[in-house]
């Protein structure tokens, strides 16, 4: 049965090739698409980047056209100006060493947190001072959230379900090390880099609950060995 399936991918697999090629044959005077100019993608990224913070401003229902205003420029700066020094700081400026900690070699996506680090802080201040102007501090959290996709909830449910009958304590100091990770992680362009960046305070939680009286690893086998049981009890139940 496997062996039938696969051939049958892999003479789909050649159907779509061969009717790629007919297409393309039987168009032989269609014109490659046009490719941008510098100058034509920075524009499309400019008006990217406006259209989010219009989205995340409206998303907060001020209802104060000023406000709204104002919020949106002080977020379109910031990632106008995350994505410039990401673009004109390529990781290939840091040299390819190791990692001190690890003694691993730098990964590339390392070497270009390491120069997206090195932004000017007052990008990040001129942000926070600029939502805080405006907002209450729930709502400067709810623009982080846009930024960071919501990461700081997905990651606390998933500590909620592998740790069990998590302490109040323990979900409070996770919970600061999450938002720590979110505000620090809107400095970053890519969701490689935001993920990055809070893998080192998932970290940090980690060994929180290490040192007092957990077992993370103990806790995440019992919670994968249960996720496999269940799926294979919902599998022999079919």
């Amino acid at each position: 049965m496997k062996n039938k399936t696969l051939i049958t991918a892999a003479l789909f697999a050649l159907f779509l090739s061969n009717t790629t090629f007919a297409q393309e044959q039987t168009n032989p005077q269609q014109s490659p698409k046009k490719e941008l100019t510098q100058e034509e993608k920075l524009a499309n990224s400019n008006l990217e980047q406006e259209k989010k913070a219009g989205e995340w401003v409206a998303s907060l229902n001020l209802n104060d056209a000023a406000k709204e205003q104002r919020l949106q420029t002080v977020i379109v700066t910031h990632l106008k100006a995350v994505r410039d020094w990401n673009n004109e700081h390529p990781g290939t400026i840091v040299p390819a060493g190791i990692n001190p900690t690890t003694g691993q070699q730098l990964s590339d996506l390392e070497r270009q947190i390491i120069t997206q680090s090195s932004m000017p802080k007052t990008v990040h201040e001129n942000l926070l001072a600029g939502l805080r102007k405006d907002l209450t501090e729930e709502q400067v959290e709810n623009v982080l959230d846009k930024y960071t996709i919501g990461k700081v909830q997905f990651t606390m449910a998933g500590y909620k379900s592998i740790v069990p009958n998590m302490t109040a304590l323990e979900e409070e100091t996770i919970l600061k090390f999450m938002k720590l990770a979110r505000e620090q992680a809107v400095d970053y362009k890519s969701m490689k880099q935001i993920s990055a960046i809070f893998e080192i305070y998932k970290t940090k939680s980690e060994q929180y609950l290490n040192n007092n009286g957990r077992n993370w690893k103990q806790m995440y086998k019992a919670f994968t060995d249960a996720i496999k049981a269940k799926k294979a009890a919902e599998k022999s139940g079919k």
